[in-house]
């Protein structure tokens, strides 16, 4: 589970999240929504101990952020907007390599049920920089779980995608959200409806709804995602 209670942090005179408040719970996927430089990348920063808080607490799996963060880190999955791969190594090669970084038992057992579970078996002796954008989506998704972790940090996993990866990806994500605590934030609203179960919507530093996806609707007169979204984040008005 990820708890976040009263975060706050500022850079100077510039408060980036103000007193922020949401909880994710295990088996679901929580959508976490914001325009550009809402904060969403400055939380996701906090939740993988990239960057500490200013104030308030955030933990994840009963770890607080600050307190234990290599606990936190042992427990999660995180893939950023830009996927950072090592090219020059192979798919399988690459897996190995984080796999040890976890100290990850049964190393060549696990390898192979995250490569058959991302489906990657066809491409796994191939160099990363051969691969496709989808397939390289596919092994940085691969890399967040090779460790098994409770939970999973997912920043724009199908940006760029064709209509046929996102929907592969799309389904990779629902299977994973089924056994695991997982955020997803995109831009894409169709991708919220399509896989998430609760949704966050943040701007300029505030959390503006924080509801299950069909009570945000049904509080806003079964209005599309996307215009709940514009109106919220164009007034800046709280539910």
């Amino acid at each position: 589970m990820i708890t976040v209670s009263q975060l706050t942090k500022t850079y100077g005179e510039q408060k980036a999240i103000n007193s922020i408040s949401f909880s994710a719970e295990p088996g679901k996927i929580l959508g976490f929504l914001g325009p550009n430089g809402a904060g969403k990348s400055t939380t996701m920063k906090i939740l993988s101990c990239y960057i500490p808080p200013t104030s308030g607490r955030a933990s994840l799996c009963g770890f607080d952020v600050v307190e234990n963060p290599m606990e936190v880190r042992r427990n999660l999955g995180y893939l950023p907007e830009h996927n950072p791969l090592y090219l020059d190594l192979y798919v399988k090669e690459a897996l190995g390599f984080i796999a040890d970084i976890h100290k990850v038992s049964s190393k060549n057992k696990r390898i192979a049920e995250v490569i058959e579970q991302t489906g990657l078996g066809l491409e796994q002796h191939k160099k990363i920089s051969a691969l496709s954008k989808g397939y390289r989506q596919r092994v940085g998704i691969a890399q967040a779980i090779i460790h098994n972790p409770e939970v999973l940090i997912l920043d724009e996993p199908t940006s760029g995608l064709d209509p046929n990866q996102l929907i592969e990806i799309r389904n990779l994500i629902k299977e994973l959200g089924k056994i695991k605590t997982v955020i997803l934030s995109t831009h894409i609203m169709q991708e919220v409806e399509a896989v998430c179960d609760q949704v966050v919507i943040i701007n300029k530093g505030d959390v503006v709804a924080d509801d299950s996806l069909a009570g945000l609707k049904l509080a806003h007169e079964n209005q599309s995602l996307e215009n709940i979204f514009l109106k919220l984040t164009k007034a800046g008005a709280k539910l």
